[in-house]
């Protein structure tokens, strides 16, 4: 268990029933493999809500409204688009074959991602952060994991993410079917 998962476990306690996942099902459907803390998060946590703002998504979420592989699909779409108009993020024109996958969103729009590069393995993937309505980024060098427990205990500022993000007293909503 990595420490920024035993930091979360301090944050908020773990529902009884871990989620089973399928992983290698997952990643044939995504294409790609994933990280292995991601995994564990969701293992620990699932698919959820922090602090009643961001949502982790999680393959075969019970709420399909944040299902991983249809945001990773949608998402794809819509940037290759957007980015007919609008410049893509320096960290994606790095190295040839770059690309973001979502990991997280916010009740405001904005949508966490993995900077996905072809030279480095999945758990040294980092964090990108777009705005919701705009073409501002954020990049973090750090897990997923470590991103959302860091966020949790306000070590990591972020400029797009709410100002109301992270509550003194944090919320944890595990998602189920609606």
């Amino acid at each position: 268990m990595t420490n920024a998962l035993n930091h979360l476990l301090e944050i908020a306690p773990a529902p009884s029933e871990p989620r089973q996942k399928d992983w290698g099902e997952v990643e044939r459907s995504l294409g790609v493999e994933l990280p292995a803390d991601y995994k564990e998060l969701i293992h620990v946590y699932g698919g959820s809500n922090w602090d009643d703002y961001l949502y982790v998504l999680e393959p075969g979420c019970p709420n399909e409204n944040y299902d991983l592989i249809e945001w990773a699909e949608n998402q794809a779409e819509d940037l290759e688009d957007l980015w007919e108009f609008e410049k893509k993020p320096a960290e994606l024109e790095a190295a040839e074959g770059s690309r973001v996958i979502p990991w997280a969103t916010t009740d405001n729009g904005e949508c966490l991602y993995w900077l996905v590069r072809p030279d480095l393995e999945p758990d040294q993937w980092t964090v990108m952060v777009n705005e919701a309505r705009g073409d501002h980024w954020e990049h973090f060098s750090v897990s997923c994991t470590q991103f959302l427990a860091s966020s949790l205990d306000g070590e990591l500022q972020s400029n797009i993410l709410s100002s109301l993000f992270p509550r003194a007293t944090h919320e944890f909503r595990r998602l189920g079917a609606v």
